[in-house]
């Protein structure tokens, strides 16, 4: 216990009560003669300056309590500069320290935050991506100055209803967010047809439902992939032109001298590879104008016993499970090349062509076809590649068997999934949603 602590001073205080008690009750009883009348003198003589003493005594610790009190309401409404000046040796004193300790603490955090929400706000607001932050009630709460410029001239969206602001845009963005999905779209600004990209997201903020839109203008970046994927197709392109005409360059020449010479016999093996390589180059340039050329899928119901044997004469697959006995709707045709190209990439993948599987799995939003191999796999980079365009890890591969795929899966609506299998072994799911 400390000396000059609070339960010390108590102590004190009624340790000293207790002996001037005592002694003026000895003295009042030696003077009139009776124990009764000493202690009634004695309470009478104490009891106003007992009074006064615990008055002086309690009332700095009332006054401390009603200004904490009065300190953490201030806290409670925000407003951390109240401090007590008062200085106590007692456990009240290390509570008034301990008071103004927090508030300083409280204060560093809130300037700290301060500046780092304006850290945040300085670059949200000079972020080239539009921002609007819209509460449940359809009233704009937060607009940068990329959305105000590109949705409202420049002018503050704040307190806007979203609906005018939007009814008030050009017609494809407000297309775009009609969708509810993320998207690509196109307006024509200042006589040049520029391209976006429109994100939506839905989150809670202080316990209430938000949606923030991010509108990204795209036009240069999409410039800049359109002529780097222009330049890979003129390389992809000119290498095999090169490596089908070059070689038919020199069997003609051959074959000329052959003619010439009389020897018939040998003719027939320059012809037959000339139109080897002829027959390869046509495949390739009819790869690529399918790929260019994918049209509207034209969805009918096919029956999955007779499609899957179909499919079966192409490439050999053993089947997981036994096919849904309910149809499904989509273009046969295009899903049926998406599936030979994949069970061409598992019969190559370097497995053992028994284990190439297929399975489908048809529930209520979505069919999943799943093929799968026992070969080595992706890597990560391939993985991350693989389903774009020209890009192949094969030597006379052209890059577009995948990409194909999933071109198919996304004209359908769907999307195309890869993933190594445990134990070796890569599988490729193609998702359709189901229709009405």
């Amino acid at each position: 216990m400390r000396l000059f602590s609070l339960e010390g001073k108590l102590v004190a205080a009624l340790a000293a009560a207790v002996i001037a008690a005592a002694t003026l009750a000895a003295a009042a009883t030696q003077w009139l003669g009776s124990a009764w009348f000493g202690a009634g003198v004695a309470v009478l003589v104490l009891a106003l300056p007992a009074i006064v003493f615990a008055r002086a005594m309690a009332q700095p610790v009332a006054a401390l309590i009603r200004a904490l009190s009065g300190s953490v309401a201030a806290f409670r409404d925000g407003d951390f500069s109240f401090s007590i000046a008062q200085r106590r040796g007692d456990e009240i004193g290390d509570l008034v320290a301990a008071h103004n300790e927090l508030g300083r603490v409280l204060r560093d955090q809130r300037q700290h935050l301060f500046q780092r929400e304006l850290l945040l706000d300085t670059v949200v607001q000079n972020t080239p991506t539009a921002l609007v932050l819209v509460e449940p009630g359809g009233h704009v709460v937060y607009a940068n100055l990329a959305a105000r410029h590109l949705l409202n001239a420049g002018r503050a969206l704040n307190g806007e209803a979203f609906d005018d602001v939007v009814a008030a845009a050009p017609a494809p963005l407000a297309q775009a967010i009609a969708h509810g999905v993320d998207g690509l779209f196109h307006v024509a600004l200042d006589d040049e047809d520029e391209t976006f990209h429109l994100s939506q997201r839905e989150f809670k903020l202080q316990g209430r439902a938000h949606r923030l839109f991010q509108i990204r203008r795209m036009t240069r970046e999409l410039a800049r992939q359109e002529v780097a994927t222009w330049k890979k197709v003129i390389r992809v392109i000119s290498h095999e032109l090169n490596n089908s005409l070059g070689p038919i360059r020199s069997l003609s020449h051959t074959g000329r001298l052959l003619a010439q010479r009389g020897d018939v016999a040998r003719l027939t093996t320059v012809f037959d590879t000339v139109e080897e390589r002829t027959r390869h180059l046509e495949g390739f340039i009819q790869g690529y104008a399918r790929f260019a050329k994918l049209p509207t899928p034209r969805r009918e119901n096919v029956a999955w016993a007779p499609f899957l044997d179909a499919l079966a004469r192409h490439y050999a697959f053993h089947l997981r499970a036994t096919p849904p006995t309910q149809s499904a709707s989509f273009d046969r045709a295009q899903v049926e090349q998406a599936l030979i190209n994949l069970l061409k990439n598992a019969h190559e993948a370097g497995g053992a062509s028994e284990a190439v599987e297929l399975a489908v799995t048809q529930g209520a939003r979505e069919v999943r076809i799943e093929v799968a191999d026992r070969g080595s796999g992706m890597s990560e980079t391939v993985l991350a590649n693989a389903l774009l365009p020209f890009y192949s890890t094969k030597r006379s591969g052209s890059g577009l068997g995948l990409a194909l795929v999933r071109e198919i899966a996304e004209a359908h609506g769907g999307r195309v999934q890869l993933v190594n299998r445990r134990g070796g072994g890569l599988r490729v799911s193609l998702v359709l949603p189901t229709t009405d």
